[in-house]
């Protein structure tokens, strides 16, 4: 029997989810072939959202109309904006998540999108004619034809899971691996690799002595990942706890390096150097008495815990004897040990900026296929994967986002243009406009693109049209209110700045650091309007015009550097350019060129071992 489909979407993880929502939502006839409807985007990991850097893509997926948001805000148990004592280019939203209720929402979600269909088998082959995919194969032969597939498989490709000298073939701890698509896709000439990630011990929350733990609290005010949610409150909180490990901890650890699979040789695939192991730790930073745990509460209906900071592969036995060394889990009993898992990806050098892969027409890739790391970079990946095939099939312009743009577009310019050799995981300083690409304006940025895709709705262009209307209103009225000494000096003292001698326009006094905007409102003659025109939105607003007025400078200079830079990525290089002729190019580059065939200028600039004057070779073979 056949089936038939417009896109099929294979992997039901973060990728997979974003990927058959966005193209759903934007109307294309959508199936999600998923191993298990019950895990979908199941957070096979610590259960958190965002974080460095990763805070600000979960508010671009959201602005763009995508649901990693406002999942995250479901399922929340506690929320905390990171690096708040830096600017706000470095602010980065997290939450801790539920994570059952986080995959029970995501089921609720895609159960209720139009267009969308599940089918629960295990994919294990690709349908291809004349280079152009056709559909999906599965293990008990059916086939389903699409017009366009995304491959969004994570950890499951081959999977291997390492505990000690013990391995057993499995996606993640539970599930078994898929086999077959690797297999087709080297038959086909794509580059197949190998990485590795891991994971720690989750325990018994019973068994801990919580007395001697620091607790973590999450911040009081009200804060959401999503733009559509107001002053979002959790229903029930839960905090974390922050422990250490000591030398004696170190000294178990050691015993155990003898039968590391990290150590021994065992474990042949790439690691990630930004999210080590335990036992790496303890071998790399030997100079440290001391390494930072954290105690993360698994959900609201469950004594289980996650030890982030404590991936290990080492034996079961060497992992629970360390675990009793540390403050706090002397007596602690375990669910399950941490391990390692191998699993197959496809250096993303093969693919375009779409995500179509270069080889195959119409074959998408998103998530840890690509060589990435993470729920978010995944979840990114998987609504520009479901955004991009909708819009070839349907004749319309790609969307690629460019570096000053979004995180996103930095995300995947990096992989398709430098490609990976370990774990690709997103950093604030892995952007180059870190002031532009700040998660309190990734609405400004991407809502009415999502908006325009049919993918953001009218609700969010409607709170984004208010949100820029007031605070162009507030701004206007800071800018032509002028404030004399004897109505704000007084308020000045208080704060702790200098006061003034004559009259000032308000927005001047906006600009210290120790005066909030909403502050030196309430000394203008329609402050308080607007301050109750913003109503539950006030605090976003406000900060808004605040980050706008404070840091006017670095704004303006980073978009000046970005208007330059774009010129180059306006120079467009031929696709049927042949590279191999440009002997006058070095040969690194020519190779480099070559395999990647960048799209512009400016991403030719961008690889490693292109020099310029390689470039300017290239300009003027081009007639530039």
């Amino acid at each position: 029997m056949e089936f038939r489909y417009e896109i099929i979407v294979v992997g039901g993880g973060h990728a997979g989810c974003e990927a058959a929502y966005a193209a759903a939502k934007m109307g294309a006839r959508t199936l999600l072939i998923t191993m298990d409807m019950t895990k979908l985007a199941q957070m096979s990991c610590n259960p958190a959202m965002g974080g460095i850097a990763k805070g600000q893509i979960i508010r671009e997926i959201d602005a763009l109309g995508g649901m990693s948001g406002l999942i995250t805000d479901r399922a929340m148990v506690q929320f905390r904006m990171l690096n708040r004592s830096k600017g706000p280019a470095m602010w980065s939203p997290r939450a801790q998540c539920d994570r059952m209720r986080f995959s029970i929402e995501w089921r609720k979600a895609l159960e209720s999108t139009e267009n969308l269909f599940i089918w629960q088998e295990q994919a294990t082959g690709l349908i291809i004619e004349n280079d152009r995919v056709r559909g999906v194969e599965t293990e008990f032969g059916t086939r389903f034809k699409a017009d366009a597939v995304i491959l969004t498989n994570g950890t499951f490709l081959n999977g291997l899971m390492h505990v000690g000298f013990r391995n057993i073939t499995g996606g993640r701890a539970g599930d078994s691996a898929s086999w077959g698509l690797s297999e087709q896709l080297a038959g086909l000439g794509f580059k197949v690799e190998r990485m590795k990630t891991g994971t720690s011990a989750r325990i018994d929350g019973r068994t801990i002595n919580f007395n001697v733990l620091t607790e973590q609290a999450g911040d009081d005010e009200g804060r959401s990942f999503s733009f559509i949610n107001t002053n979002w409150r959790i229903k029930e909180k839960r905090n974390c706890f922050i422990t250490y490990t000591n030398e004696e901890v170190h000294q178990e650890l050691r015993k155990g390096l003898e039968f590391s699979p990290l150590f021994q040789g065992k474990i042949k695939g790439r690691g990630p150097r930004y999210c080590p192991s335990i036992e790496d730790k303890i071998v790399t930073f030997k100079d440290k008495n001391a390494h930072q745990l954290f105690i993360e509460p698994e959900g609201l209906d469950t004594i289980e815990y996650y030890v982030n900071g404590f991936a290990s592969s080492l034996p079961l036995e060497a992992q629970l004897k360390a675990l009793r060394k540390v403050p706090g889990l002397e007596s602690v009993e375990i669910f399950r040990p941490g391990y390692a898992i191998e699993y197959d990806f496809f250096q993303p050098t093969q693919i375009k900026p779409t995500l179509e892969t270069k080889k195959i027409e119409k074959l998408y890739f998103a998530g840890q296929i690509n060589g990435t790391t993470g729920y978010e970079e995944a979840a990114a990946q998987g609504i520009m994967a479901g955004i991009n095939s909708v819009l070839q099939l349907r004749g319309k312009e790609e969307l690629i986002f460019r570096r000053d743009e979004a995180y996103i577009g930095v995300l995947i310019d990096d992989l398709v243009t430098k490609g990976v050799d370990e774990p690709y995981r997103m950093f604030t300083s892995r952007a180059e406009y870190r002031i532009l690409l700040r998660q309190d304006n990734a609405d400004e940025r991407l809502t009415r693109k999502g908006y325009e895709l049919g993918l953001a709705g009218k609700e969010r262009m409607e709170i984004l049209e208010t949100k820029e209307e007031i605070t162009k209103e507030i701004l206007s009225v800071l800018e032509n209110t002028s404030i004399s000494p004897d109505k704000i000096n007084g308020f000045l003292e208080k704060t702790g700045t200098s006061q003034i001698k004559q009259k000032v326009k308000a927005i001047s006094i906006a600009a210290r650091p120790q005066v909030s905007v909403k502050e030196i409102l309430q000394f203008t003659e329609r402050g308080e309007a607007l301050i109750i025109k913003a109503g539950d939105r006030v605090t976003e607003i406000t900060e808004s015009a605040e980050i706008k007025i404070k840091y006017e400078g670095y704004i303006q200079r980073e978009k000046i550097i970005a208007e330059k830079i774009q010129r180059l990525e306006a120079v467009k290089i031929p696709d049927d350019i042949k590279y191999n002729e440009l002997l006058s190019i070095s040969t690194e580059a020519r190779q480099k060129l070559e395999r990647i065939k960048p799209r512009t200028i400016g991403q030719a600039g961008r690889i490693s071992g292109v020099s310029p004057s390689d470039l300017n070779i290239l300009l003027m073979y081009m007639g530039r």
